[in-house]
């Protein structure tokens, strides 16, 4: 294996399976049982503001051991309200090894993020939802809805129909013909959350709640990918409510969930279960129940996966490879 420090565009990561929801999944699976373990760390994160009104740039920490023997920080800038061609949301992940602190390489992450958010979303449908998933009504048309799509295509073939919704009410932004099931695009939200939709995940940037409580119904799972997206009155009528972990992000984060903690609205011994109870515990919700999962999105899982590709990047000899100590 050739030793140094490599960069990896995101043609690169696409190239060595980083857009792969079923790698991403087994990932995510074996972080979730290394951070029972106690071989996964997640300090708090840390940002600074940028130039425009509501841009901040986030440090994101984390080291994981087993197999990825990986310590690193995800650089992510959120930048809302730039006015250029580039992703609204540039991430990069720096990786050293765990034991050593050898530094291994810089990846682009942008792609790998949507990734691993909707791998978490499989084990969610997989084992969160009250009742068999077989009808998906998914809300958005951005990177992380298409990042969705591509993940139920993958790993949920045999669904009956993705009904897709997006305030836009522009065409469907991929051709329908490529999924094993039908793929229909719903004008009107409020209807469509009146059909028999065993799950809803939600993919927006809204910054003001899109789903109310007469979204929440016996036998449905909600998931909330994006910021504000489900409303206080919403998350009160679910009987249950999940998260991938309760951390320090509470303080911080402006997903509707930790909003609500921190107006005093919720407690976080109300939290039902965490990826842990689904994975390793067995934790099921009743069929009669009504799910909502917030996940905050764990850096952890990111440097898990910039790890996978960049070992795989450096057996192939792929990617661009710099020295750093030149003798």
């Amino acid at each position: 294996m050739t030793s140094g420090f490599r960069t990896l565009n995101r043609a690169d990561v696409v190239a060595l399976g980083g857009t792969d929801p079923q790698a991403a999944l087994e990932d995510i699976c074996d972080v979730v049982t290394l951070m029972r373990q106690n071989t996964a760390q997640m300090p708090a994160e840390t940002h600074v503001s940028l130039g425009t009104p509501r841009g901040k740039a986030y440090a994101l920490p984390a080291s994981v051991g087993g197999r990825f023997n990986a310590a690193g920080v995800k650089w992510t800038a959120h930048r809302p309200d730039a006015q250029d061609p580039f992703p609204q949301a540039m991430a990069l992940t720096l990786i050293n090894r765990a034991d050593n602190g050898q530094p291994l390489g810089l990846v682009e992450s942008g792609a790998l993020t949507a990734t691993r958010t909707a791998a978490v979303s499989a084990l969610a449908l997989r084992h969160a939802a009250p009742r068999p998933v077989q009808r998906v009504l998914l809300l958005g048309a951005g990177v992380q809805a298409m990042a969705h799509l591509h993940m139920l295509r993958q790993l949920f073939p045999h669904l009956h129909q993705v009904s897709w919704w997006d305030r836009s009410a522009s065409a469907l932004p991929v051709d329908n013909t490529q999924f094993p099931w039908p793929l229909i695009r719903v004008p009107d939200l409020h209807n469509a959350l009146a059909q028999d939709a065993d799950a809803v995940i939600t993919c927006t940037s809204a910054a003001e709640p899109l789903l109310g409580p007469e979204a929440i119904r016996a036998g449905r799972l909600v998931i909330q990918v994006g910021y504000h997206e489900v409303s206080f009155a919403a998350i009160n009528r679910s009987t249950r409510v999940l998260v991938d972990l309760w951390g320090d992000f509470c303080e911080t984060s402006a997903k509707s969930l930790f909003q609500m903690y921190r107006a005093g609205k919720f407690l976080p011994e109300h939290v039902d279960a965490d990826l842990g109870n689904l994975l390793l515990d067995g934790w099921r919700p009743a069929a009669d129940e009504s799910v909502y999962f917030s996940p905050f999105g764990l850096n952890v899982f990111d440097i898990a996966l910039a790890s996978r590709v960049l070992k795989l990047a450096a057996e192939r000899g792929t990617g661009t490879l710099l020295s750093l100590f030149p003798e």
